[in-house]
């Protein structure tokens, strides 16, 4: 059975040496991938418009303590 091929993923030298934590790269990640950006948007356009949901709701809708 052949091996499977691992992804590579690159950073920017300054990316890399600037973050703290893994959280840090992977907030740089999502900040450069396109469909990312335009779910964030269309969720900001909507909470601006009203649509969204309370923190309170939304913790009792999924039973959150």
């Amino acid at each position: 059975m052949p091996l499977k091929k691992l992804d590579e993923v690159s950073f920017p030298l300054s990316v890399f040496e600037t973050a703290d934590t893994k959280e840090d790269l992977e907030d740089w990640l999502l900040a450069q991938n396109p469909e990312f950006i335009k779910k964030m948007r269309k969720a900001r356009r909507e909470d601006m418009q009203g649509k969204g949901k309370s923190w309170r709701s939304l913790k009792k809708e999924l039973c959150i303590k």
